[in-house]
């Protein structure tokens, strides 16, 4: 402990710190690197004072005590300056002189968060690594039973609609009656998910952007990315970029009086709104972007004062039912557009996703429907929510999908899933299992950022400090110091790379399946799990 140091009851023994300095007096130079990039200032320049003995052979006095001074690196063990492990020390060090690790034993420091009568918020997903998507296996495989398809050399139609699909002779009818059809736009079945112009740092917004607009016009790969709650910068509004792009709305409006003024002057229109309602790692509340990171640029875009936290409503404020929310907010913005761009919501995994649906299902307006599981992640949400609350995405979406084809809808209405795909990497994986529970397409974020930045959090609690705007690789920090860590077009680069792969990945899949000319949404049969209380409750084959 510092010499002289306040002692409070919420001072730590080092020994409590789950992310533990190790660092070497010998090899060290004191550059001062280490200090200067650790996000969150949990190393210092410290002074010590050593005793050691000395035995001069020439002297004829007695051996003795001496006391020498040196300098070196002290970690901190206030809980506010607390080690996250992001290793950033170890990343810039020259001489690999410094490096955390973790210490399984230490678990005092979750008692220690709550300073100032504050509950713990944190960025990251949910500290549990385990799920039933990577326990999904794909049993069917085509062998004399189909001709046999190559992944390599076949041609594939990765596509899904987003939009409200009806029958040739139920779009006849509404033209003849109507004038008009409900709008459906061809993408790939990978979204990039909703992370907001403020969560994220101008560089990686830049660069998931650019990667998009290459994988479109380069590629041929209908890849889009969801704008989050944020708004977007007025100059994307009113470039041919705008196709590529799925406008979010949620329950803050932040931005949207900027996106409104523009829609006379955008040059082509949107790929789609989105709704938000709820997202799975806070279900039930609003977004957040807490203080940290509204500085002069976010405030003008969201058009709120400087250095405020933007706290989104629970709910969108003035609709007080499901029926009243479908009807005003999907067709209000249908309307705005001239109902030429598809609108849907987005709601977090709950055991009330039936009711939504069923009450979409009688809109002609409505195109769909997103779903975000418990394992969603976020920027900002109470360490409570992340843990405690949520539904599963797998089982959610199955009830959803089983549900529509009960109606005979399952090829109307499209359901898009989010929540921890690719949690544990297997990001093919874990899309085509949701695809082939009923998923029309997924969502990802954490991934994307994973992936493409190089994110350092991780579900053993390492790092996850996007909250407080001081992300070690500039990926959610709104401070210039931070984010110039990050190129953009490296970024976006890492995102062309990231859709390659997945993109043979999923062939890969779908291939042994013997289906090439569409995504096999529904395909259930091809599908088995070593876990009877899943296989029964996901209506799947159990194996083992």
């Amino acid at each position: 402990m510092q010499a002289n140091a306040k002692i409070t009851p919420s001072t730590l023994s080092l020994k409590d710190l789950p992310w533990q300095i190790d660092w070497s007096r010998d090899k060290c130079t004191l550059c001062g690197q280490c200090t200067a990039a650790c996000p969150v200032n949990a190393i210092e320049l410290g002074v010590f004072r050593k005793r050691i003995v000395e035995v001069d052979i020439n002297a004829a006095t007695q051996p003795g005590n001496v006391y020498k001074v040196y300098h070196g690196i002290r970690q901190r063990t206030d809980p506010a300056y607390h080690c996250v492990g992001c290793g950033m020390c170890a990343m810039v060090c020259p001489n690999d002189a410094i490096m955390p690790y973790h210490n399984d034993e230490a678990d005092k420091l979750r008692f220690h968060l709550n300073r100032g009568g504050q509950a713990e918020r944190r960025g990251g997903r949910r500290n549990a690594p385990a799920g039933v998507l990577d326990q999904i296996k794909f049993t069917r495989i085509s062998m004399l039973t189909d001709p046999a398809l190559d992944a390599g050399r076949h041609e594939f139609e990765m596509r899904a609609l987003l939009g409200r699909i009806l029958p040739p002779e139920e779009n006849m009818r509404r033209v003849r009656e109507h004038g008009w059809v409900p709008p459906v736009r061809e993408i790939y079945p990978l979204i990039i998910g909703g992370m907001s112009f403020g969560a994220l740092s101008p560089p990686m917004w830049e660069g998931l952007q650019m990667g998009v607009a290459y994988l479109n016009e380069e590629m041929g790969m209908p890849v889009r990315i969801s704008t989050g709650e944020g708004g977007c910068p007025p100059r994307l509004l009113r470039s041919r970029f705008l196709r590529y792009v799925i406008l979010q709305i949620a329950s803050g409006y932040f931005g949207w009086d900027e996106i409104i003024h523009a829609i006379p002057e955008m040059k082509v229109d949107p790929c789609a709104v989105e709704i938000k309602y709820g997202q799975g790692a806070k279900p039930g509340d609003g977004g957040l972007l807490m203080w940290h990171k509204v500085n002069d640029l976010i405030a003008a875009i969201r058009g709120v004062p400087k250095g405020v936290s933007l706290p989104s409503p629970p709910t969108h404020q003035t609709k007080y039912s499901i029926e009243e929310a479908v009807a005003k907010m999907i067709q209000s913005m249908s309307m705005a557009w001239g109902f030429r761009v598809p609108v849907y919501p987005k709601i977090s995994g709950t055991s009330t996703s039936l009711a939504v649906l069923n009450n979409l299902s009688r809109n002609p307006y409505a195109a769909g429907l997103a779903i975000d599981g418990e394992d969603g992640g976020t920027g900002a949400a109470y360490n409570v929510s992340l843990d405690h609350m949520g539904h599963p995405i797998a089982s959610c979406l199955r009830d959803c999908y089983l549900n529509l084809v009960k109606l005979g809808q399952q090829n109307e209405i499209p359901l898009f899933a989010g929540g921890g795909i690719g949690k544990n990497g297997n990001l093919a994986a874990n899309a085509a299992a949701l695809i082939m529970l009923g998923a029309s397409g997924v969502q990802v974020g954490k991934y994307v950022m994973q992936a493409a930045a190089g994110c350092l959090g991780s579900e053993t609690r390492r790092c996850n400090i996007c909250n407080i705007g001081l992300c070690p690789k500039g990926i959610t920090s709104q401070d210039p110091r931070l984010y110039r860590r990050l190129d953009a077009e490296d970024v976006a680069q890492r995102v062309v790379d990231m859709y390659v792969s997945f993109d043979t990945e999923l062939r890969k899949i779908v291939a042994p399946l013997g289906r090439s000319t569409t995504l096999p949404i529904g395909m259930s049969d091809a599908l088995g799990i070593a876990d009877k209380a899943a296989a029964d409750r996901l209506q799947i084959q159990y194996v083992v």
